[in-house]
């Protein structure tokens, strides 16, 4: 059963200190909207390989 975002976004407030900043809260939404998307290329196999980044790059292995 997933989470309404709704309820993630509640989980994300109460895990935030009692001193937060609203630039806090929107960095937590950021980070955790960042993660999530990568999963979803990862899981979708929207990934390169280390070796094509440093060859697209120009950078040594």
């Amino acid at each position: 059963m997933t989470s309404s975002v709704k309820d993630e976004a509640r989980k994300l407030v109460d895990g935030l200190p009692e001193q937060a900043t609203w630039d806090d809260l929107m960095y937590a939404i950021y980070l955790r909207q960042s993660v999530e998307a990568g999963l979803a290329d990862s899981q979708a196999g929207k990934v390169v390989s280390v070796k094509e980044v440093r060859k697209r790059f120009g950078l040594s292995e």
